[in-house]
């Protein structure tokens, strides 16, 4: 029997660790959690000091006695859970289920699966943090306070399955709150005036900046025409050239949020997809040979941008052998965000010399292609900035001043590597000008005035959504992803064309939400709640205080909201079509992707429809059809023939109504980074992206 045992969470670490270590560790797993709260009753005694009461997880007796066993055998046990609250927590459930003194150095923590990081940590146990189970335990025995006494009231007022939570309620609120915005959001009309110049014969772009050497907007048409009327001729004179050499620097390495963001606009990933992956990143990826099973990157929940002085080295070295010496950075760590943990070192990989290219035989698909932006943020982090030579051209015509800028990138730098995505899904574009002077005359080839609208404020996508609660300081990076699979499994948002919307049932359950319990959707007591998490993790607040401090205005709220909240009937709607399997009124329900089409003669009848939006395509192939949008089992569009499955005519591409004017095929409507672009489906018939 091995001397030591070392548990961990996950079996595909014990594998990696157990070689690592050699014949005297037997590494085994907990699979997560061991004990927790019951999920039958609320297990917080809340006249005793909040006491929990935690029980063994259904499921896991077998596990406990396994693990049981093998500790009563070894000389000493190590718990060695993932490095952060959660991982404390479990390492301490697991210390009161086997006997093991957590006052005793029991604890080893890892930030990287490697067998350099594994053997160090082991050198240096340490006794559990009490202070971080603690944290922990508030969270936990805070969300079930919440939870287990506002979903039941919500049960009997609203709809059965329901809940409400900090942050997901929070994260809602938001959602609605934007959708709101939208809906009142009233158009300004503005107008553009863009020119095309030239400069002998190069050709190149200038706007409308003023009149006079002041700045003016054009609200109407006729602010246009007076502008035009000013102008004679098509000659402008250049009277000034600012030319200026401007520095880039790189982005900083990943945290859990920027990589969450940048996956889902680089990668087009969901949040939980992207911490999937990541956490297969991190507990190892078979790499054969020697190398064997190895950890690719580091621990994927931080909110630290902080390197480790080896990882800088390590980077220096591999920028300074494969781009020389010029590509070198000497970027310092970013400033440390308010609220961050700073535990341990951002998201990087754990070998600069595992390049994706190297690595790209080893992965799946998705796996190289989250390794690769990992890496490549991470490198270029330690580059040298960007130089780029900025020019701006001030052209004027009886007063009237147009602007062109461009600019040159000079030295690559970091961009040799990566570039940090944009929200607007907008690729910068570098405009280059011709050699232009002051004193010189160009002319003015074409000047097109263009009529606009404001926009009203865009629709959050995942992406915006994470970076919005991380700038709020609501939640942590465990929560981002879990929060937002909750409030769509629940009903309350549903993602369209990549962007949430709040659903019916989620505008009703805020309302509740806000007259209730108005502290539980308040952004700033919800932030402070976090500082106050943090404060128990430093050892400078009591956690029981802080769930008093809560429990005292709470308690009254839900009196009150029991016996005053009205009971709200969700109503049918009346679809105007009869069921054809029993000839009763078919209705819409709300479910949990939307709304959806039923029998009003259920439980009798069963018969479910999804609501099938037209496209004003009739099918090219039956021909007597309409083109209606579908969903898949992934909830992923698409669009197939009314007539299934009569007719199985089926898109992935949304078909349009005008035929090819080449072939007569069908057109459809592809969508790229460069916009939407209609191609034929038959012959090499394509049109500009709009």
């Amino acid at each position: 029997m091995a001397d030591y045992l070392v548990i961990v969470e996950s079996p595909a670490k014990a594998k990696t660790i157990e070689r690592y270590l050699g014949k005297k560790y037997k590494v085994k797993a907990s699979l997560g959690h061991v004990r927790d709260l019951p999920k039958s009753q609320m297990g917080v005694d809340v006249e005793n000091e909040f006491e929990p009461k935690y029980i063994t997880i259904r499921g896991k007796g077998p596990v406990l006695k396994e693990l049981k066993t093998a500790a009563k055998k070894a000389k000493r046990v190590y718990l060695a859970a993932d490095p952060d609250r959660e991982g404390e927590a479990i390492a301490w459930h697991l210390a009161h289920s086997l006997d093991i003194d957590d006052k005793s150095e029991c604890r080893v923590v890892f930030n990287e699966i490697t067998k350099e990081a594994i053997k160090d940590s082991f050198k240096q146990p340490r006794t559990i943090n009490s202070d971080l189970v603690d944290a922990q335990q508030a969270r936990r025995i805070l969300d079930r306070l919440v939870g287990y006494n506002i979903s039941p009231i919500l049960w009997k007022k609203v709809k059965k399955g329901l809940s409400a939570g900090r942050v997901q309620s929070v994260a809602v609120k938001i959602i609605i709150d934007r959708e709101n915005e939208i809906k009142k959001f009233v158009p300004e009309e503005y107008w553009t005036i863009e020119g095309d110049f030239l400069k002998d014969k190069e050709k190149f772009e200038g706007s409308f900046y003023g009149v006079d050497g002041k700045k003016q907007e054009l609200k109407t048409e006729d602010d246009v025409k007076a502008i035009q009327q000013r102008m004679k001729g098509k000659d402008f004179s250049v009277e000034k050239v600012n030319k200026r050499e401007r520095k880039r620097n790189p982005s900083l390495p990943f945290t859990t949020s920027s990589l969450q963001q940048e996956a889902a606009r680089k990668l087009n990933f969901r949040a939980k997809k992207t911490m999937m992956i990541a956490q297969q990143l991190y507990e190892g990826i078979d790499l054969g040979g020697k190398q064997g099973t190895t950890g690719l990157i580091t621990y994927m929940r931080t909110d630290s941008t902080r390197l480790s002085n080896s990882a800088k080295e390590d980077a220096k070295q591999y920028v300074e052998e494969n781009f020389g010496e010029e590509y070198l950075g000497n970027r310092k760590s970013g400033k440390k965000q308010e609220g961050a943990q700073d535990a341990h070192e951002a998201i990087r990989p754990t070998g600069a010399v595992r390049d994706p290219k190297s690595m790209k035989s080893k992965l799946s698909r998705d796996q190289y292609r989250l390794y690769k932006l990992i890496w490549d943020r991470f490198i270029a982090s330690q580059m040298a900035p960007a130089v780029l030579d900025t020019m701006t051209v001030h052209m004027y015509n009886e007063g009237v001043e147009f602007r062109a800028t461009g600019s040159e990138v000079k030295f690559k730098g970091f961009m040799k590597v990566y570039v940090e995505g944009r929200d607007d899904n907008k690729k910068e574009k570098d405009k280059l000008l011709p050699h232009i002077e002051e004193g010189m005359t160009v002319k003015a080839e074409e000047i097109k005035p263009n009529q606009h609208f404001t926009q009203p404020p865009p629709r959050y996508t995942e992406a915006r959504l994470v970076k919005t609660l991380e700038e709020l300081g609501i939640g942590r990076p465990s929560t981002y992803a879990p929060t937002l699979d909750t409030i769509q499994r629940r009903g309350y948002v549903a993602l369209d064309n990549k962007r949430f919307i709040p659903t019916e049932l989620g505008e009703i359950v805020l309302d509740q939400l806000r007259e209730y319990f108005p502290e539980i959707i308040d952004v700033d007591f919800t932030k402070e709640m976090e500082d106050d998490l943090d404060a128990i993790e430093d050892g400078t607040e009591n956690w029981v205080s802080i769930i008093k401090d809560f429990y005292k205005d709470f308690e009254p709220r839900l009196t009150k909201a029991e016996k005053e909240m009205e009971e709200i009937e969700i109503k049918d709607e009346p679809a105007g079509i009869d069921c054809e399997k029993c000839g009763h009124e078919m209705v819409y329900k709300m479910g949990r992707y939307g709304k959806f089409l039923a029998c009003s003669n259920f439980p009798d009848c069963r018969n479910t429809k999804p609501i099938l939006k037209k496209v004003g395509v009739t099918c090219p192939k039956c021909k007597e059809g309409e083109v209606v949008e579908r969903k898949s089992k992934k909830n992923r569009k698409f669009f197939g023939c009314d007539q299934y499955p009569e007719c199985d005519f089926i898109s992935w591409d949304k078909p349009i109504s005008r035929p090819c004017p080449k072939c007569d095929s069908l057109l459809v409507e592809k969508k790229s980074k460069k916009g939407n672009q209609i191609q034929c489906t038959e012959c090499d018939y394509k049109e500009e992206p709009q």
